[in-house]
């Protein structure tokens, strides 16, 4: 899986047994092209680091450290006893992903400290720098206890100069389901990650974590000033991480950029995480699909047992029909079993099944007419947070989609607490959401997790872990107040930096015609399009009603766009304003563009640049016509040709709240 073009390991400073306590202790390691850098030293017994990019300092000494239940602090009294520094450099394929193969290259540091007193414990401190980033993390092996439990995590990301961050606030009910705010970081206080922030020097910055495993996801608080310190989520006792007495926590990542557009082109998060452990990945497909999930939404169907039911097999056989006749081959069907009530989304221990079929619907009647027409079926466990009755089902009904064919499966935690009592993103739930990965591996389906824990990359570990919520997503529009223009133009910049996420694009009613009254989606039908380049997923919902598509003319970008890509590019972006991104297919030499706006009407100018030069190419361009806004005839779309070479330009009018998808077919 991984070709590995030049690979050094060097073992180059510092290798010492019990350093004496007035050595310098004091270490410098920058990116593989001196790009960022950092610093570590122990400044009387205490250990701190600091990042700077080229001459401009990022983060100004910030504290390493933990506090423990029923034991001493780790954090002053350290000694150096041994330094290691080495580099790595290889580059790995993706099984799928925005960008075919991407180069690992860093330099690390590893320091042992250990306490002066009588305990004499130690820990392991790694330091990575990348050109794009840095990252670092903590190795306590077990020593003395068999069990420790982490009370606080004492790292600090003290930052030399205030900006703009762009942020959703941690410990709310509706977990990551919220507008992004913008404010200064001198204002913040507790966050979720991916924070992103634009400094008054002009940096952007993100700070995350990768490799998220039996540990507590670390939101990000403000501690006085412009520093934040890492808060991890407790279980519901109070405790932060338990452990058996050894620990290795998630790399704290902070990727470093010059422009906005450099941090969504950042692989910084993938490569900290563990090659693809999959020797078998023929059963992961990335793919498009229809459901009935938006007539559900809209009103139109019930997810339950009704009148108006979704989940009958004569539904589910009329979008089968719309599959086939439309050139879509993944279906989902949400509500198919026993357990649906109008009261399924509240906070309650709700009992679903996941091996009794809801009245009037027939599985294996269903999965065999798809079968027979060229679909796939993508199956859907809603747990409604009650986790204890689903791990008592999960074997049962992962081996019922395995024995009727089906490869994917979309899961759901609805509800505020795992098991009315978890934070979805403590230990407990990135545990739960780690083995439900791991078991659906056993039956070979992939999943799209919804209601998650958010992204860390472990993608490029378990490539059957396609995509995820982890955001408010396109079905506000249909029965709230509708997410603003802004919305889409923000989320590349700060969600998208963690992962793939099911956003549901692709609704050209956007008058919503069947839905509830008063509901729009507040874009045009063109930046609908566009969102299918701009939002990266390998799994892609054509979320209207089927209806809508058929003998739409727009509807040919939908068809063409792929969902799997050779390389990505960020032409030009600011957060929260607009965006252009372009991504070659895997497959063909085709290229498709997005670029999408706020409120605001922009008029762009794109250089081609990125095209063979030594090609011409068919542009076939889905804009917004003259006069529209998202709320005046914006299911309107403006299609045309031309012939297009690398050396042109091309100008974009987006219409407020508009966009504009092309797809570059060479001739």
């Amino acid at each position: 899986m991984i070709n590995r073009l030049f690979l050094i390991i060097l073992t180059l400073f510092f290798i010492t047994a019990c350093a004496p306590a007035d050595s310098p202790e004091s270490f410098q390691l920058s990116s593989p092209n001196m790009v960022n850098t950092i610093t570590f030293e122990l400044i009387d017994g205490t250990p701190v680091y600091r990042v700077s990019h080229g001459d401009q300092m990022v983060l100004n000494n910030s504290t390493l450290g933990f506090r423990f239940k029923d034991s001493e602090p780790l954090y002053g009294n350290l000694e150096m006893i041994k330094s290691e520094e080495t580099t790595f450099d290889e580059t790995w394929d993706q099984v799928w992903g925005e960008k075919s193969r991407i180069r690992n290259h860093f330099n690390q540091l590893s320091v042992t400290l250990q306490e002066t007193g009588e305990s004499g414990r130690s820990i392991e401190l790694q330091f990575r720098a990348y050109d794009d980033g840095v990252a670092f993390r903590y190795i306590y092996l077990k020593q003395d206890n068999d069990s420790l439990v982490i009370m606080d995590e004492l790292t600090s990301f003290n930052l030399s100069e205030d900006g703009q961050a762009w942020w959703i606030g941690a410990y709310q009910d509706n977990r990551y389901e919220y507008l992004t705010n913008k404010s200064s970081v001198s204002t913040l206080d507790t966050v979720h990650t991916p924070l992103t922030i634009k400094s008054n020097s002009g940096l952007s910055l993100s700070f995350h974590e990768a490799n998220l495993k039996n540990y507590a996801s670390m939101t990000l608080a403000r501690v006085g000033g412009t520093e934040l310190k890492a808060d991890l989520v407790p279980w519901a006792d109070g405790d932060r991480v338990k452990t058996d007495g050894g620990f290795t926590t998630p790399w704290r990542t902070i990727q470093i950029a010059e422009t906005p557009g450099e941090l969504i082109t950042s692989y910084l998060i993938l490569n900290l995480n563990d090659p693809n452990e999959l020797e078998d990945t023929s059963w992961i497909k990335p793919h498009k699909y229809l459901g009935i999930w938006w007539a559900m939404h809209i009103g139109k169907y019930s997810f339950w047992e009704s009148p108006i039911q979704g989940a009958t097999t004569q539904h589910a056989m009329e979008y089968i029909d719309y599959c086939k006749k439309l050139g879509i081959d993944h279906l989902l069907i949400e509500g198919w079993n026993k357990g649906w009530t109008p009261a399924w989304y509240e906070n309650a221990m709700h009992m679903f099944s996941f091996t009794e079929e809801a009245d009037n619907f027939d599985l294996h009647k269903v999965t065999d007419y798809a079968r027979e027409n060229g679909v796939s079926i993508i199956g859907y466990h809603e747990t409604g947070s009650n986790i204890i009755n689903y791990l008592k089902q999960i074997d049962a009904g992962m081996k019922l989609y395995q024995e009727a064919g089906i490869h994917d499966v979309k899961i759901g935690q609805v509800g505020s607490r795992l098991n009315m009592k978890e934070w979805h993103h403590g230990q407990f739930g990135v545990n739960y959401y780690r083995y439900v990965l791991d078991k659906a591996v056993e039956y070979q389906l992939t999943v799209n997790f919804h209601e998650p824990i958010k992204d860390t990359g472990e993608r490029r570990t378990y490539p059957n872990m396609m995509s995820r919520e982890g955001a408010r997503g396109q079905e506000y529009n249909a029965w709230s107040e509708g997410n603003p223009p802004s919305h889409t133009a923000t989320l590349p910049f700060t969600r998208f930096l963690a992962g793939p996420m099911d956003f549901t694009p692709g609704i050209l009613d956007v008058d919503i015609k069947q839905g509830y009254e008063g509901r729009d989606v507040h874009t045009t039908a063109a930046k609908q399009l566009a969102l299918y380049v701009v939002l990266y997923s390998p799994i892609q919902m054509l979320a209207d009603l089927p209806e809508n598509y058929d003998g739409n003319p727009a509807f040919k970008f939908l068809q063409d766009v792929p969902v799997d890509w050779e390389d990505t590019k960020v032409l030009n972006g600011e957060i929260g304003e607009y965006i252009t991104t372009v991504r070659k297919d895997r497959y063909s030499d085709d290229w498709y563009l997005g670029s999408l706006t706020n409120e605001k009407s922009r008029s762009l100018q794109i250089s081609l640049s990125f095209l063979d030069p030594n090609s011409i190419y068919e542009a076939q361009i889905y804009a917004d016509p003259d006069g529209i806004t998202w709320n005046k005839n914006a299911s309107e779309v403006a299609i045309s040709t031309r012939d297009v070479t690398a050396s042109d330009t091309i100008q974009l009018k987006l219409a407020p709240g508009g966009g504009t998808a092309i797809r570059f077919v060479k001739k």
